[in-house]
């Protein structure tokens, strides 16, 4: 059971102020009671004190059946047992008992001091009544000599009494004291936890939702800094509450807005937040608490939001739901250990794609034929014409070689292009593949006076790969090279690794400024249209350069600098067989 703060602090200050009172009463009734007997001892001194001639004399002059008659009266009256001892202890009159009756007293505790000349007292049983009394003994001196003792007793019985007295009157004093002192601590308590009890009760409103809530406590004390602390705490969560709702209204219009779908999914692969792009995608009106795997029957998909949740990264794939390509981009969200989903619609854009290919492949078939038919006839007529007509049936044959070569690149990148394309893979020497590619350019680079070099560094492997594509790889990067430099030289390197083969080509030419290298493996894109257009290039080769390295499973680089020429380094995994 919850106990309050008022509760706590009331029941300490009881707890304290009943041990204060407990301790009080013990210590101060002991002292009381110290001080009261002490007093006692000092008033039966006197009286003892005053008594002493008087009994000195009797004792002198051996009257002693007067002494007892003496001591008798004067005990009655003085409510004191008087008794005189001898030096040698005996009793030699007593105020309540016959002396012959009484034992020696030599060696009572009060006794002996006195008989040693100085005042002793004791508070003790005593055998002779059978009560507890009070005795004091002053020693009786005679010409400076201890002839004896006189004592005086009280009955405990009687100073009980006043004792209990004074111990109720006391303990009445300390319960009002006490009570009054409750009533203080109950108030005080009350004082000190209403100021919590009502920054509870405002911070239960502000967990609500209320921020105008207000604390203002009556006195000026830590509770008031406390209170203004709360008040701008307050103001300032109301402050960024309304610009966080804001912002959420915000993000709800774009996430409802987006053509884009959008799932986040926590630790344990539920969806905590998806927008309405990414429910028609899925064909459901309700995801959100629902595990991804129920909603997006795709294995890739599962794969995917797998591999971003162990791996801890970015991720993309390709999904088919319900006849819709869809590209899916997965990415790890640390602070929550989920993963946040993004879907992109891209049907439209492959089949564009597709029609786009399709009208090429079958551009470029329809336009090889009427091409060779017109290079087979011009050839024929170049024979049968004038000086002057060779001329022009020779610019008819360099433009035509030009669109055949352009149809044949644009058959060979719809072929790799094409969804599924399979590579023929076999056994392949990369150096004796290097080797004839550089015969084949050879005479073009002594016609250039360039140095053509081919260089092996630690034998490159026998690989897997397609033979055919990695010589058409090579060609095209050859013959860029040579295409584009004038003096100097094309050097073709291979290196081998424990996990990849490295093959470079560089060479001397013109470079390729900053801004075209992003754009120099685009179809068509080429860095120098004018000298393009006159060495018959047809902006494909890099192309189908890029799209030969992807197939293998590689990468490729490129290094250049305007004027000081280029290097072009491919990266191929070793795949043995």
């Amino acid at each position: 059971m919850k106990r309050s703060i008022f509760l706590k602090v009331f029941a300490g200050y009881v707890v304290l102020l009943l041990s204060l009172a407990a301790l009080f009463l013990v210590f101060s009734y002991g002292t009381v009671k110290k001080y009261y007997i002490e007093t006692l001892v000092r008033d039966l001194e006197r009286l003892g004190r005053s008594l002493e001639a008087d009994v000195s004399a009797y004792v002198d002059q051996n009257r002693l059946s007067e002494l007892e008659g003496y001591l008798v009266d004067l005990g009655k009256k003085i409510s004191t047992r008087l008794t005189v001892i001898s030096s040698d202890g005996s009793v030699l009159a007593d105020s309540e008992r016959d002396p012959r009756a009484m034992e020696n007293h030599r060696f009572r505790q009060e006794v002996s001091p006195a008989l040693e000349g100085r005042t002793g007292h004791a508070l003790r049983h005593s055998d002779t009544v059978g009560r507890d009394m009070l005795y004091l003994a002053l020693p009786l001196r005679r010409a400076g000599r201890v002839e004896g003792a006189l004592r005086l007793s009280l009955f405990v019985k009687d100073i009980d009494v006043l004792l209990h007295a004074i111990r109720r009157n006391m303990a009445a004093a300390g319960g009002i004291i006490l009570a009054f002192s409750l009533l203080a601590a109950f108030f005080f308590s009350r004082s000190l936890t209403r100021p919590m009890q009502e920054l509870i009760q405002a911070s239960r409103r502000v967990a609500a939702g209320d921020f105008d809530v207000r604390v203002r406590p009556r006195i000026a004390d830590e509770w008031q800094e406390l209170a203004r602390s709360f008040n701008f705490m307050t103001g300032e969560i109301k402050t960024l509450f309304l610009g966080l709702r804001r912002k959420k209204e915000e993000l709800d219009h774009i996430m409802a807005g987006m053509e884009e779908g959008l799932l986040v999914l926590d630790g344990n692969g539920r969806i905590v937040l998806s927008n309405t792009s990414a429910r028609a995608f899925v064909g459901q009106e309700t995801v959100d608490g629902k595990f991804y795997w129920e909603i997006v029957r795709a294995s890739s998909f599962v794969e995917l939001v797998r591999i971003v949740a162990e791996e801890k990264r970015s991720s993309l794939a390709e999904i088919i739901l319900d006849q819709r390509n869809l590209l899916c981009r997965a990415s790890y969200l640390p602070s929550e250990g989920g993963v946040v989903v993004t879907f992109h619609d891209i049907t439209e854009m492959q089949n564009l794609a597709r029609i786009k290919r399709d009208f090429v492949l079958n551009v470029s078939h329809e336009l090889r034929t009427p091409l060779t038919a017109i290079r087979g006839y011009a050839e024929t007529l170049e024979s049968e014409v004038d000086e002057t007509g060779r001329s022009y049936i020779a610019i008819i044959l360099k433009h035509t070689d030009r669109l055949i070569k352009i149809v044949e690149d644009l058959l060979t990148l719809s072929v790799l292009e094409e969804e599924g394309a399979a590579l023929q893979l076999e056994n392949v020497s990369l150096g004796e593949v290097a080797e004839n590619v550089i015969k084949i350019f050879a005479p073009r680079a002594k016609q250039k006076n360039l140095e053509l070099s081919l260089k092996i560094e630690a034998g490159p492997p026998v690989i897997s790969a397609d033979g055919f594509r990695l010589e058409q790889m090579l060609v095209n990067l050859v013959d860029n090279a040579i295409k584009y430099t004038e003096r100097g030289r094309v050097e073709l390197t291979l290196r081998s690794g424990e996990e990849s083969v490295v093959i470079e080509v560089s060479d001397t030419g013109i470079g390729i400024p900053d801004e075209d290298r992003d754009r120099v493996f685009e179809r068509f894109y080429v860095v120098d249209k004018s000298r393009s257009r006159t060495l018959g290039g047809t902006g494909l080769g890099l192309s189908i350069v890029k799209h030969i390295v992807s197939l293998h499973g590689g990468k490729i680089q490129l290094r250049s600098r305007p004027g000081a020429g280029s290097t072009f380094t491919v990266i191929l995994p070793v795949r043995r067989d």
